[in-house]
């Protein structure tokens, strides 16, 4: 199998670039665009199936978490290779892992957080004088969109609880993480999530996030009975362990949102181990960790 997808950091232009190459490699998938980031980057979505209520993958919510996006390609192409040449992924054969099923993929969520973080403030375009005020001189800590706004902590989940968090930890404006912004759902980056999930009536949420080889799956009372369930197979498949999120990361992300809103499962989980972002050269020993991890949530 020659691969599209490479190890090499993917920034807009490599996404975009695969992005085209798999669209023209496997007309088995569909290909669009859901949302535009405030620097009018695309967001895209991968979809493959023809069944009804989608599991949806996400990826690349933080800008120094970028090896998420490239896991996210590189699991979609090797799914694709499987449906269409008649092979297994994981052990499992990937034409039956689709039957009467679908998904949706979002390899990166906040290209412009990405792009930020690999290739400096100048990447946020009109944005600029702002990220470069609340970077205070170093991209190395850049999780947030262009706005200074962390998308993760976006979602109309506990957003005031983690607001009133924020602020005694003194973030009270733009910064390179942790800020949830003005008010939920108010950056375009969270709305491509949302609205993704909510027009397809998404059936299960998995949000790749690093690091720190843990599986968040819980969010108060609202957190489906199926759940445990899930979380035990992914984290058996993985070697990940169970947590729970701590203090300020416990309330509005995209996992707890989704859980809240739909009742339905959600999950993140945090790949690989070290400081963000994690060394590109780690890449194939993480993705193949996950992979089976990432079939399996397909089937539930």
């Amino acid at each position: 199998m020659e691969r599209i997808v490479k190890r090499r950091p993917p920034d807009y232009q490599y996404t975009q670039a695969a992005f085209s190459a798999l669209r023209g490699k496997y007309p088995i998938a569909r290909y669009t665009v859901c949302g535009r980031s405030l620097c009018s980057r695309s967001i895209y979505a991968f979809i493959l199936g023809e069944g009804e209520s989608p599991a949806v993958y996400t990826a690349g919510y933080h800008g120094q978490e970028w090896l998420t996006t490239l896991a996210l390609l590189r699991f979609f192409e090797e799914l694709c290779y499987a449906l269409t040449n008649g092979k297994e992924l994981a052990g499992v054969p990937a034409a039956s892992a689709l039957e009467g099923r679908s998904a949706v993929f979002l390899p990166c969520v906040n290209p412009d957080g990405v792009e930020i973080a690999l290739h400096g403030p100048r990447a946020a375009g009109q944005y600029q004088p702002l990220v470069e005020q609340a970077m205070r001189g170093s991209t190395e800590k850049w999780n947030a969109n262009a706005r200074g706004v962390d998308i993760n902590h976006n979602f109309d989940a506990g957003w005031e609880i983690a607001r009133r968090m924020e602020r005694e930890m003194g973030i009270t404006g733009p910064a390179p993480r942790r800020f949830g912004g003005d008010h939920p759902e108010s950056e375009p980056e969270t709305i491509a999530v949302t609205g993704v999930c909510r027009q397809t009536d998404a059936r299960s949420l998995l949000c790749l996030h690093s690091q720190g080889e843990e599986i968040y799956w819980q969010y108060g009372v609202s957190t489906p009975k199926r759940s445990p369930m899930m979380a035990r197979i992914l984290s058996a498949s993985s070697g990940y362990r169970l947590a729970q999120p701590a203090a300020i990361s416990s309330h509005g992300g995209a996992k707890d949102w989704f859980i809240a809103e739909m009742n339905r499962p959600g999950f993140t989980v945090e790949i690989g181990r070290g400081t963000n972002p994690l060394p590109i050269e780690n890449f194939e020993s993480i993705y193949l960790r996950i992979r089976e991890m990432l079939m399996l949530f397909l089937l539930m």
